[in-house]
């Protein structure tokens, strides 16, 4: 093979893997991080289209969400899985698990977001909620944080 058809194939391979791998949106930590603080308004139909535009299609939906992987930080930490809720369950919500214990990543929000997430009882595992109703809970050795609302009523009722 010449140097040259060798530049070619290697630009290709090049090419085909960085197709595969999607780029992050640069509106995932404001669209997201802003919708598990519960700073904005919950539309699973929404999040869905979003999540899979970014990640591509859910790799499982069970418990009433589809399941999202993909590679992914929010103030500074690790992202592993977003939940978002399908229309079987009463509730809409969106939901993460992070690599970092549920006190690690409180004081990253804290220190990025300025929101405090405030322990509910004195239990060795306390859920930490927030005023705007956004919630962290442990997750194994890691954390899940959460934001939840019931569904609003269909127009006219």
């Amino acid at each position: 093979m010449t140097p040259t058809a060798l530049r070619r194939a290697a630009a290709g391979v090049l090419a085909l893997a960085c197709s595969a791998a999607q780029a992050l949106p640069s509106t995932f930590a404001p669209v997201i991080g802003n919708a598990l603080l519960c700073h904005s308004q919950l539309d699973n139909a929404y999040f869905h289209s979003y999540m899979t535009s970014a990640f591509g299609p859910a790799y499982k939906h069970e418990g009433g969400a589809f399941w999202f992987k993909g590679e992914a930080t929010l103030w500074g930490k690790p992202v592993q899985e977003i939940m978002v809720s399908d229309d079987t369950n009463p509730m809409v919500f969106i939901a993460a698990v992070f690599d970092a214990k549920p006190e690690e990543l409180e004081e990253a929000i804290h220190a990025a977001a300025g929101l405090r997430h405030k322990a509910l009882d004195a239990s060795q595992t306390p859920l930490r909620a927030s005023n705007p109703g956004s919630v962290i809970a442990y997750h194994n050795s890691k954390s899940k944080i959460y934001c939840a609302r019931y569904k609003p009523l269909p127009p006219g009722r």
